[in-house]
């Protein structure tokens, strides 16, 4: 069994009975029982609360006449997801600046977590950026039913041309299909590596190098969040545009 860092022993001894014995119900029994909750889980659970409460630190010291450093820094965050959002899908980007700063700051600070000693990137799991890749193609997909409703969208599906329908549509599943994949693996397999070449250069030469591997993944971290908040306008965009 993995060693298990605090937060996950914590959420195990809180919740690991109740997870355990649903887990058995719906036929997936954990090989641990007495530790269902694996550490990329916890990990990500702590990330999830630690946005919950810088919100809430945000909101209770908001001020326009003295905005403090932690407020000045979301706002260029906000400025940066809004001016993100009106250059990728237009003038009605706006309505989905909540979501893609959410999922940058989250894949962000879970990216981070493998530069803290003895804990590793949760997105370094297959199953986290997969969770996070689900998110984005149900919500782009649904913004496209919504924005041309079912039979419309179906239609957007099917090209500009009734005549290629029948070729177009098949083609056009596979590649929001392939998009779901292309999310989670390419975020996957970037955290993995970087990780491993973290780990492999601290163990061969403990000075100087693992610093240099270490800025490294801080870029790749910010890069990769950078890419999963883009990628998700761009399928919106893609899914409310309008036949020409």
């Amino acid at each position: 069994m993995e060693h298990s860092f605090w937060f996950a022993t914590l959420l195990n001894k809180l919740f690991g009975g109740a997870v355990t014995l649903l887990l058995v119900k719906l036929g997936l029994p954990p090989i641990h029982p007495s530790h269902p909750i694996p550490n990329y889980v916890a990990e990500e659970v702590l990330v999830g609360l630690i946005i919950v409460v810088g919100a809430l630190i945000l909101r209770s010291s908001l001020s326009v006449e003295k905005p403090g450093k932690f407020q000045l820094l979301m706002e260029l965050v906000v400025e940066f997801t809004q001016n993100m959002a009106d250059e990728v899908v237009g003038e009605g980007g706006r309505p989905y600046v909540a979501l893609v700063g959410t999922l940058g700051i989250f894949i962000a600070l879970c990216n981070l977590m493998g530069l803290i000693p003895t804990l590793d990137s949760p997105t370094a799991h297959g199953a986290v950026p997969l969770g996070c890749a689900v998110v984005v193609f149900a919500h782009y997909n649904y913004q496209g039913i919504r924005h041309h409703g079912l039979l419309g969208y179906l239609k957007h599906l099917c090209g500009p041309m009734l005549a290629i329908a029948i070729l177009m549509f098949p083609v056009e599943v596979f590649s929001n299909v392939l998009r779901l994949l292309s999310l989670s693996v390419r975020l996957w397999a970037n955290m993995l590596v970087g990780g491993m070449l973290e780990n492999i250069s601290t163990n061969l030469i403990p000075i100087a190098l693992p610093a240099i591997f270490m800025a490294l993944h801080a870029f790749e971290s910010l890069l990769q969040a950078y890419i999963f908040m883009i990628l998700p306008l761009l399928y919106i965009s893609l899914a409310t545009a309008e036949e020409h």
